[in-house]
């Protein structure tokens, strides 16, 4: 597709804006509560990464905000920093007391506002609208007026009002679509309808109730529209507001429009903002998600391997993220070879597909498996006494409140198959108890050491056994096991010390 042939097609605004409402319309969200601390730990970010318009705060809701604000007015920043208000005198007095430059005034138009919210004659807003503007442009402030729910207000009306803020010297006018309403194919029409009869610059603010604000927003770019409201992550009230990192990347690959914005800063921002309110990303979220480069699919990494752009539209490296070759059970062996040679480990054959048919069944379990997790178990693989006089059979454990933990272990022990049910002060005590006794004709072993590990977070986490055993000859060795079953990674681990000590006894004689 011929990107530049259309782009003449458009008429798309020599300079674009990115005017970030994370700290207002994001921290909206039900469950969202930032400190002032935090907002301005945000609100630098948001500078370094180049956004034109930070909207801080309701600068009348609280002293707090105000705080907050005169704070900021001394940090330094290179964007502009904006306070809300709505169309009253003492809204545009809170912004004028904390220190900012510019606002953000407001009132709703659409009927369901006038009759249900406002109780007010069309008349009367556009009064009220007017002068809000002008005590605002008398006090030295640059102002950007949105008309709320203006995707649900008459067209004819909605131009009255956005006449009249013009008249009254408005250096913005914003759309907002209050209730995420629109569609592309609308958006395009209200756009068209409104910016021939407009001579000041128009910004969107579209929420995200039908995941169609961000495409909703670069329409309206495509359109001659000037701005953008956008937040971190998306977040806001309800769905959520047209996300910063998407839109930012979509017009810059998309489009080829560069932003000048530092765009390897934006995982980090998204990162932080997440750890901050407390709201958890989904793992697929477009650019910023833990799985937006991550790879799991054995045609597809081996394609990735060859050539990231086969199944990457950009490189993780340009948003501050990086690759992920994810293992489960659709990994192929292209991606557990690169994995393995990642961690510097040489297996033979046998060791790989031993490792590679572990990881399979782990994955059919329903398992994703972390770095730390197939390192181990391919470091387990290694360590593991190739010669096993010694192999589980099967094992079964009882444990509660009212019974004596029991074990019940079958061994194959030199081609014997031998199989016993022994008692202890837990279900791994009670399987070793098993094993001892198996074993005891063959060989007297004590164990000298137990060590569990979770490899990673979670109760699904694989368990990493260490166990060491020694026999009467005082030979010692380490047994290894990683597994899904805690119990079962004890065992192996015991098993796998007990062969590499009949292993040495035979290599001394």
């Amino acid at each position: 597709m011929d990107i530049n042939r259309l782009k003449k097609q458009m008429d798309i605004a020599d300079q674009i804006n990115l005017f970030d409402t994370t700290l207002r319309d994001g921290e909206q969200a039900p469950g969202i509560a930032l400190t002032p601390s935090e907002k301005i730990k945000i609100a630098e970010k948001l500078d370094k990464l180049g956004v034109n318009t930070i909207e801080i705060g309701f600068p009348i809701v609280s002293e707090g905000e105000k705080e907050t604000a005169r704070k900021l007015s001394k940090c330094g920043l290179n964007a502009e920093l904006c306070g809300l208000s709505r169309a009253l005198k003492k809204d545009v007095d809170a912004v004028l007391d904390s220190n900012l430059n510019y606002i953000h005034t407001f009132i709703g138009t659409s009927p369901i506002h006038r009759d249900y919210k406002l109780g007010m004659s069309k008349e009367e807003i556009i009064e009220k609208t007017v002068k809000t503007i002008e005590y605002a442009k008398d006090h030295g402030l640059t102002v950007e007026f949105s008309a709320e729910d203006a995707t649900r207000t008459e067209l004819d009306y909605l131009l009255e009002v956005y006449k009249a803020a013009e008249e009254a010297k408005v250096d913005v006018i914003n759309i907002p679509d209050t209730v995420g309403i629109l569609v592309p194919i609308t958006t395009k029409e209200l756009i068209r309808q409104l910016k021939p009869n407009i001579n000041v610059p128009l910004s969107v603010h579209f929420h995200n109730d039908f995941g169609l604000a961000v495409a909703n927003s670069v329409i309206a770019i495509e359109e001659g529209v000037k701005q953008a409201h956008l937040t971190v992550n998306g977040i806001g009230e309800r769905g959520g507001n047209a996300s910063l990192e998407e839109f930012i990347m979509t017009l810059k690959i998309a489009y080829g429009i560069d932003l000048d914005v530092d765009t390897t800063k934006l995982y980090n921002l998204s990162d932080f903002v997440s750890k901050i309110t407390g709201f958890n990303l989904s793992p697929n979220k477009p650019i910023v998600g833990k799985n937006a480069f991550a790879h799991e699919a054995g045609i597809h990494v081996q394609g990735i391997l060859k050539n990231s752009s086969t199944y990457e539209p950009i490189p993780p490296e340009l948003v501050g993220q990086s690759r992920k070759i994810a293992l489960g059970k659709h990994t192929g062996v292209n991606a557990l070879k690169a994995k393995i040679s990642e961690f510097n480990l040489d297996l033979t054959e046998n060791e790989f597909y031993s490792v590679y048919k572990q990881i399979k069944e782990l994955g059919d379990k329903g398992k994703i498996l972390t770095d730390a997790d197939v390192k181990s178990i391919a470091i387990t693989e290694i360590s593991t006494a190739q010669e096993e006089a010694i192999k589980l059979l099967g094992l079964t454990v009882v444990s509660g409140e009212s019974v004596s933990a029991t074990a019940t272990v079958k061994l194959l022990i030199d081609d014997k198959i031998k199989e016993t049910s022994e008692i202890g002060v837990g279900p791994i005590d009670a399987a070793f108890n098993a094993i001892k006794s198996l074993v005891q004709e063959k060989i007297n072993i004590n164990l000298e050491a137990y060590h569990l590990d979770a490899i990673t977070g979670g109760t699904d986490a694989l368990a990493e056994v260490f166990a060491i055993t020694s026999d009467t000859n005082k030979n010692k060795a380490t047994g290894r096991a990683t597994n899904d079953d805690v119990i079962m990674a004890s065992v192996l681990a015991v098993i796998n010390s007990i062969n590499k000590i009949i292993l040495i006894k035979k290599n001394i004689k």
